[in-house]
């Protein structure tokens, strides 16, 4: 009861502070003010802050949008609410991409409901937990599975947490810590594969060249991707949990509760076997036909049945429209096959498609209020703000930009929330300033930017790839992030040092090197301290 007070007067406390700033916003700003100034960044920063300490995603997010509504709009009451719904709101449901992740999601959301009913969900975790016998086996199989899947973010955060949720609550993992895992292996993945949605991306923002020679060249100094990998797997095998993760791990493994927080944001979903027998073969055959499918799916977009090569076509294509095709292919593949198995009847098949609508409205909601809240920030400015900054100092930076950069696309990616549109601005202004005098530090500083912006996408509540990994998890969002950031900023603070290093002698390998062995001493020192502050029973169980 005292918890719950305390929690009703911080989030009274943290209203108020924002209706006192709005009001004097109101006497100091006009919308020409603010436009490509500090002022661009206050909406997104309000809507991270009230999420971190209210606990509450929906609110922070909107009243997020709200107050750069009323900076762009001068405050202005008609003007304000044609920014938040007709220009922000409604502008981000019609956007051609965002409805194609939406489709993709209820998708999704159907088929691994058609999983859970024929029991093949179930038969899948019976079968993986006779060959997992232990909890870090458990962890480790889902950050292999993870690195697999590397095509997309999005297809990995949902494939990865539905497939693996049934083996890791089998051996206690918190959801929390699951989708750290499943986040931890999206976008760090993608980041350092060559053929992915990702590489595809950043081909497409750098001129005058070989935008996927480029991107290859940039893996070895992708320091924050490849120190995060080694990050979770020490995690794994030195049984290290610090910040709030510690408590939610401890509750999983010694209370067998593995949410902590009494929200259950998808426990209304379907998901029974219904006394259906499944099984492995009702899960793995539509995984492997969603992966087949969605991968025909990007390529026929970038233009490969029309005799496109299979790199150009995958540095072509479209990641929307690309997983709508196959994830829908895939769900047609689902249900002749469950048809011709007799595992459903075509009337408890169609019975999934409300309700994997329904599992997913949560991460719905909140990605459609993200999405309009980056446009409001975008209304405002901000990217140019920041991108200012950088072309006007780049030349001063020297060999210590590396660094320098990875921590602004660190805040940019944290403040709107998303990692593309970061290094979609800051790419092609450091591909200008060292295309011609210095190649090398180019190649560093881009990988840079897209490091920082992988970190402060896993740091932000508003970004897409977490709000995914939450609910592939099927975690509550603030949790996810509330457990990840320490982590997130962990990796980050070593690979700001490794990127100074690498901007210092211009080896990658040395640099990487000196990387690991920091992280790894980083490790051990956490492992030390958990040891110490570790309940009695965590204590032993880490040791």
């Amino acid at each position: 009861m005292e918890n719950k007070t305390r929690t009703v007067r911080v989030t009274i406390a943290a209203f108020v502070a924002v209706i006192i700033f709005l009001v004097i916003s109101a006497f100091v700003t006009t919308p020409e003010s603010v436009q490509q100034s500090f002022w661009s960044l206050i909406p997104p920063l309000i809507a991270i802050i009230l999420a971190l300490v209210t606990k509450e995603v929906y609110s922070s997010l909107f009243i997020g949008i709200l107050t750069g509504s009323l900076l762009y709009s001068g405050f202005n009451f008609e003007g304000t609410m044609t920014h938040v719904f007709s220009e922000g709101i409604i502008a981000s449901l019609s956007d051609s991409w965002n409805v194609g992740i939406l489709i993709f999601l209820v998708i999704l959301g159907t088929i691994v409901q058609l999983m859970n009913r024929t029991g093949g969900s179930a038969a899948f975790g019976n079968w993986a937990t006779r060959r997992i016998q232990t909890r870090e086996g458990a962890q480790l199989a889902t950050i292999g599975l993870g690195v697999l899947i590397f095509i997309d973010d999005y297809f990995n955060c949902l494939t990865v947490g539905s497939v693996m949720r049934p083996v890791t609550d089998k051996y206690k993992v918190s959801r929390a810590k699951l989708a750290y895992l499943i986040d931890a292996t999206a976008a760090p993945v993608c980041i350092i594969a060559p053929i992915s949605s990702w590489a595809a991306a950043v081909s497409g923002f750098v001129e005058g060249e070989n935008g996927l020679a480029l991107f290859i060249k940039t893996i070895p100094y992708n320091y924050y991707a490849l120190l995060t990998i080694a990050m979770m797997i020490m995690i794994v095998l030195m049984h290290i949990n610090y910040g709030p993760m510690a408590e939610h791990e401890y509750n999983a493994t010694e209370k067998g509760d593995i949410y902590t927080t009494p929200d259950r944001p998808y426990a209304n979903a379907e998901d029974e076997a219904r006394g259906h027998q499944g099984i492995v073969a009702d899960m793995l055959i539509p995984i492997f036909s969603l992966i087949i499918c969605c991968v025909i799916g990007m390529i026929y977009t970038g233009g490969f049945f029309s005799g496109t090569n299979f790199i150009d076509a995958f540095a072509g294509s479209d990641a929307s429209i690309g997983l709508v095709l196959g994830s829908f292919c895939a769900l047609i593949i689902t249900m002749v096959y469950y048809l011709i198995r007799n595992s459903l009847s075509f009337e408890e098949m169609m019975g999934c498609l409300p309700d994997g609508f329904k599992q997913m409205v949560p991460a719905i909601l909140i990605l459609t209020l993200a999405w309009t809240l980056n446009g409001t920030t975008a209304s405002l400015g901000a990217k140019e703000f920041v991108a200012g900054i950088i072309a006007n100092n780049a030349a001063g930076f020297a060999s210590f930009l590396p660094a320098i950069i990875f921590l602004i696309a660190v805040g940019l990616s944290f403040a709107t929330g998303t990692s593309w549109g970061t290094f979609g601005i800051l790419i092609p202004i450091v591909v200008a300033c060292f295309q011609t005098t210095d190649p090398q530090l180019m190649i560093i500083a881009m990988s840079a930017c897209m490091a920082g912006s992988v970190c402060g996408d896993h740091c932000s509540p508003i970004s897409d790839t977490t709000i995914m990994s939450s609910a592939g998890a099927q975690c509550n969002h603030i949790n996810h992030v509330s457990t990840q950031m320490p982590y997130a900023l962990t990796c980050a603070a070593v690979s700001a040092v490794t990127y100074i290093i690498a901007g210092l002698i211009r080896n990658a390998a040395i640099s990487l090197l000196v990387g690991f062995v920091i992280m790894l001493a980083v490790m051990f020192i956490f492992k030390i301290a958990g040891g110490k502050n570790a309940p009695a029973s965590t204590a032993q169980n880490n040791n």
